[in-house]
């Protein structure tokens, strides 16, 4: 049960190694007052500790489609970070693919005009692929805040992204989203 009152934050996970620590994400979003849900996309499922984000919101981690007629077991979300986003979960999101639960809560909540934030976990090769580069300013264009840069988080060669998993700077997602909230 949501107090309240209380603003829910949707955090969507996507499959990345850096998604084992999406829980830091979900702790420091409660230090702010946030009742937080994690959806993750199916692949993302592979990395995170489901029953531990669980126990850590006090609501199930989603990733499939709800059957027909079931009811909704989330709150309503007033906002939603992606991180760690894949190029895939980038691309896709920009071309309005709705394939997935995570997908389909993001496209949905860009329909609605909810904030969104989201930091790309990419490597140097994907990142330069014109389909990713033409997903992100689509994505920026519409409004998303997309935390991409050196100034974020440097790029890393493929098969390196290991090394930095202790260096993803989840703040900044919480960061963005209240200079969000305080400027939408």
């Amino acid at each position: 049960m949501t107090p309240a009152g209380a603003r829910t934050l949707y955090v969507i996970a996507c499959g990345s190694p850096a998604s084992r620590h999406v829980g830091r994400l979900v702790t420091l979003a409660q230090q702010r007052a946030w009742t937080v849900c994690v959806v993750v996309t199916p692949d993302g499922r592979k990395f995170v500790d489901v029953p531990g984000l669980a126990a850590l919101t006090g609501h199930p981690v989603r990733a499939d489609y709800k059957n027909p007629g079931d009811p909704d077991v989330l709150p309503a979300a007033d906002a939603v970070i992606v991180a760690p986003a894949t190029s895939n979960t980038i691309n896709k999101w920009a071309a309005g693919i709705t394939d997935t639960l995570a997908l389909g809560l993001v496209v949905e909540a860009q329909g609605k005009g909810l904030p969104i934030v989201t930091l790309p976990f990419t490597n140097t090769a994907l990142a330069r692929h014109p389909a990713f580069q033409a997903s992100v300013a689509r994505l920026r264009d519409w409004g998303v805040r997309v935390l991409l840069g050196d100034d974020v988080l440097p790029l890393q060669p493929p098969g390196a992204g290991e090394q930095i998993l202790d260096r993803i700077p989840w703040q900044l997602t919480l960061d963005a989203l209240d200079d969000e909230l305080a400027t939408g």
